[in-house]
């Protein structure tokens, strides 16, 4: 198995025991605010101190013994995240939208498409809004910063409007470019537009073949933006210079990470399923009827980066705690559930939903209580949180 170097390095440096060093429990009366809400991206000290949950002690919390992470490891794990997980993601999201582009052009060659040509388009589809949900996760940076993510994937659609304003765009303009429709609102672009023009009808005509042909393409070329700037910017974005004096590049990923999780799980599960109260909005990929497809691709991306090897190695080199483990069996749990249920998780029953919803809230308290104490780390404030 060929192993990068990054990993390599990490990897080589902690099985030599030179790069990092378990930090003995301090004083139980010195314990840090594990919940205290600072701005996400803001350092945090290296800390030895016990963990507690809410700021006080919690008899029933398991303490946690923070690892010890030099400048040169964080700056090697940083540098792994950046070249192994977050650029190939952006990667492969604008390699499977140009892949739909070009699959547009070969079958809207002749109007109406319909039959096996209409659901390969719907099945390349799929496959690149699973491929936006695994980039989704890298809540910072060039795509939050310039609202690109709106552009991409605006989500939640709680008023409908993507349905309306895309059928009147086509209408209004039915030989659309892509450089007319870079110009649009963000509701008609991006994979919910794309998937409301294949889903909802079928069969596509001139019109609607133009759309899906400028709407990926306009596509291709924000995700491609987004990648390039990540390639040009990486060190700046993580913060990776800085591992010497701060956490600033630690807190950013893992906080986006947990924010992932916490959005995830109230805009597109408990507010769309009615877990807490009237239904609100509607599940991702509804109109496709994939709601699971979208769920797992961010699930599978989530176990990819808690369950990193880089990561696990950190994390392993502190004996007395069982992070690791834990998160590795309580992802592995729900995505063995995840996987029993319907493609279209509104068919689910109230109790596999509550229960999906109750797996995924176990793993935000792991990641908040047990892997950011961990890691010396705070937890940035979001306004989803709730567990």
């Amino acid at each position: 198995m060929k192993i990068n170097h990054a990993l390599a390095m990490a990897l080589s440096a902690l099985s030599a025991g030179i790069l990092i060093s378990c930090v003995k429990p301090a004083d139980d009366n010195k314990a840090a605010e594990v919940d205290s809400q600072v701005e996400q991206g803001s350092a945090a000290p290296k800390t030895g101190e016990n963990a507690t949950v809410n700021g006080s002690a919690d008899k029933n919390a398991e303490k946690i013994v923070t690892v010890d992470i030099s400048a040169e490891v964080g700056k090697t794990y940083l540098t792994h995240v950046a070249n192994d997980i977050v650029i190939p993601a952006y990667t492969d999201a604008a390699k499977q939208s140009d892949l739909l582009h070009d699959l547009a052009q070969k079958q809207c060659q002749k109007a109406p498409v319909t039959g096996d040509e209409l659901q390969a388009l719907r099945d390349q589809w799929l496959v690149l809004a699973q491929a936006w949900a695994n980039a989704e996760m890298v809540n910072f940076g060039p795509a939050t910063a310039s609202m690109s993510n709106l552009y991409i994937n605006y989500y939640p659609d709680e008023r409908g409007l993507i349905h309306k304003g895309v059928a009147d765009l086509i209408t209004a303009n039915p030989k659309l470019t892509a450089e007319q429709l870079t110009n649009e609102s963000a509701i008609v672009q991006g994979v919910p537009g794309l998937e409301e023009v294949l889903y909802a009808n079928d069969s596509l005509d001139s019109g609607q073949c133009a759309y899906v042909i400028s709407a990926s393409s306009a596509l291709s070329t924000r995700l491609k933006d987004i990648e390039k700037n990540w390639q040009q910017n990486a060190t700046k974005l993580l913060a990776i210079d800085k591992t010497a004096e701060s956490d600033q590049g630690l807190n950013q990923w893992f906080n986006s990470l947990l924010s992932l999780l916490e959005t995830m799980k109230t805009n597109a599960i408990e507010q769309p399923l009615g877990l807490s109260g009237k239904a609100k909005g509607h599940l991702p990929a509804a109109t496709a009827e994939q709601s699971r497809a979208i769920i797992n691709a961010k699930l599978a991306t989530l176990n990819k980066a808690m369950t990193d090897p880089v990561l696990t190695a950190i994390l392993g080199s502190n004996s007395e705690n069982d992070v690791a483990d834990n998160l590795s069996t309580a992802l592995a749990d729900t995505t063995t559930l995840l996987a029993q249920m319907p493609e279209d998780l509104a068919t689910a029953d109230k109790a596999t939903q509550q229960e999906l919803f109750d797996h995924l809230t176990s793993v935000t308290r792991l990641i908040k209580r047990q892997l950011i104490p961990a890691l010396g780390l705070r937890v940035g404030f979001n306004s989803n949180d709730g567990d």
